[in-house]
């Protein structure tokens, strides 16, 4: 075990190169089961839960060869097991896109429910009800126990836009029978990622990055070679924390229209950039004021499906409001145990009023001051790294193979923007 020792009062300054996008690599590693040929995917983050999707791959039978830094060649010939192990299921919500891909290959998924950051209620019922239609019996029973004799294509409407739901049902109607509809898709652009991998491997689908999906069953894949698309998650976490610490940073590989969408809600807090080609930057000349709704209301930042705001960001911007002139509304719909860090901001010297599960309203600036931090999970953890990062003083950030889940080689990145963090061993403080 790790922690994270952050002296805080330094300004980033610098250039940093996106990672892959992390909800791409997850269901991407997965659709590798569709065929017995081999794949090679491009621009695997290095984190925690790809590593453990990997392991679970290993275990099915696929044969793995880590080509070198970020990319992968993966062969599912020989899968000798549907069940997937315990333990590694445990660590990673990813873990759910297995059982779309495992039922078209083999005709049968058994696994625990799946791990990963505890930020609510995270139901599954979607995935199911999307699964059933195209043919497969579930039983739960402490495990979910799937089996399909034949995928058949259906008109699927998904109860909610789930990502993984519509991930688990775009994979399993690849090998089905007939031709799927998916209504109510969601359309993330990790989504359109795994569509685009498995086209080139030969599925039929279209309609990509709408929320109405079509898929004509095909009988076989076959290989590919795709490079994931940049994380836009971690690109609005390297903005926060430039605008934050009132630093500069210029952020190479990106892709333009997948931050507009941050774009409009950054500026509510007064944060903007400037993008040539694959590049953005972030000035450290800009005032750092809220701008009010119109007659002078309070703006409020909430999260939607895309193309909306990412929920993924909410715990971002709560820490970016701190360092802000004004008061917001940070208004986050999906998960209610997502906001509940903010007690430790809160202890830091922040001016936030959690109202419910769902809403808090921060008023900025707050001069914060070094703590002990533990962090809940993968977003969360971040946002306190950001907030150690403005504050005066020393912060240790504990629980942190939360955040490594999700961020590439944070301590080293940061550490070459100029950031004072390191990672020290718990032994070694305590």
């Amino acid at each position: 075990m790790h922690e994270y020792i952050i002296e805080g009062g330094h300004p980033i300054q610098g250039t940093v190169t996106a990672s892959g996008n992390k909800n791409a690599a997850l269901p991407c590693l997965t659709a590798t089961l569709l065929t017995a040929e081999p794949v090679i995917l491009h621009n695997i983050p290095e984190i925690q839960d790809t590593a453990v999707m990997i392991e679970i791959l290993k275990s099915l039978g696929a044969k793995v060869e880590k080509l070198s830094k970020n990319n992968w060649k993966i062969q599912c010939a020989d899968i000798n097991t549907s069940q997937l192990p315990r333990e590694l299921t445990k660590k990673v919500r990813g873990s759910i896109v297995f059982a779309g891909p495992l039922l078209a290959r083999t005709g049968k998924c058994d696994m625990m429910p799946p791990g990963g950051d505890v930020i609510g209620r995270r139901r599954v019922d979607t995935h199911f009800l999307a699964l059933q239609q195209l043919g497969a019996s579930i039983h739960v029973n402490g495990h979910f126990d799937m089996t399909a004799n034949k995928l058949v294509g259906a008109d699927i409407f998904l109860d909610e836009a789930s990502v993984t739901a519509t991930e688990n049902a775009v994979m399993a109607a690849t090998l089905a029978e007939g031709t799927t509809l998916i209504q109510n898709a969601a359309s993330e652009p990790h989504i359109q990622d795994l569509c685009n991998m498995l086209n080139l491997m030969g599925a039929k689908i279209s309609g990509i990055g709408s929320n109405v999906i079509k898929i004509e069953g095909v009988k076989k894949l076959h290989s590919c070679e795709y490079t994931i698309g940049p994380d836009y998650i971690e690109i609005g976490s390297f903005i926060g924390l430039a605008a934050a610490t009132k630093g500069q940073i210029t952020i190479k590989g990106i892709r333009p229209q997948e931050i507009r969408p941050l774009k409009n809600h950054f500026n509510k807090l007064g944060i903007s950039w400037r993008i040539e080609g694959d590049e953005l930057t972030v000035p450290n000349t800009q005032e750092l004021k809220v701008n009010p709704d119109l007659g002078n209301a309070i703006p409020k930042i909430d999260d939607m499906p895309w193309p909306g705001f990412p929920a993924d960001l909410t715990s971002i911007m709560t820490v970016v409001a701190t360092q802000v002139d004004g008061t917001v509304l940070i208004f986050e719909k999906m998960f209610e145990s997502r906001m509940f860090f903010v007690d430790k901001l809160i202890s830091m010297g922040a001016k936030i009023t959690l109202c419910d599960p769902h809403r808090a309203v921060v008023s900025g600036p707050s001069m914060l001051h070094g703590d002990h931090l533990v962090s809940p999970d993968i977003r969360a953890g971040m946002a306190m790294v950001i907030a150690a990062m403005c504050a005066h003083g020393e912060s240790r950030i504990s629980n942190v193979y939360q955040i490594e889940r999700g961020y590439e080689d944070l301590v080293g990145r940061l550490q070459n923007l100029g950031a004072k963090i390191k990672s020290v061993e718990v032994d070694d403080i305590n």
